[in-house]
């Protein structure tokens, strides 16, 4: 059976390193604030796989435009990853229990 993973990436920026945290389908279902270091983005997803599975880290946000979103929190409440947007609250619901569901297990592509 396909597991999610995170996806790590390099790019030119200032600050180069992210992650995603993609489903077993290949859908991008958590990103990561940009990191100076690679070692800052890897501590991420050590997070991520720690919170994840924890209900009180998500915070449910709702944007003006009626759009459902939801943020990852570590313990100290800093976001840890953004979700995409969502056009309902089942929805965004879903995307936490796929978050919930691939994050302790996922594996790293490291792509940097």
């Amino acid at each position: 059976m396909a597991e999610g993973y995170f996806k790590l990436t390099k790019s030119d920026a200032k600050q180069p390193y992210r992650f995603n945290l993609h489903a077993a389908n290949h859908e991008v279902i958590l990103r990561s604030e940009n990191y100076a270091a690679k070692a800052g983005a890897e501590n991420g997803i050590e997070s991520v796989r720690t919170n994840a599975p924890l209900d009180e880290r998500y915070e449910h946000k709702q944007s003006s435009d009626k759009q459902y979103m939801f943020n990852l929190l570590a313990g100290n409440k800093q976001v840890i990853g953004t979700s995409e947007r969502y056009t309902t609250e089942r929805a965004r619901d879903g995307g936490i229990e796929a978050v919930k569901r691939n994050a302790p297990t996922a594996t790293v592509k490291d792509e940097t």
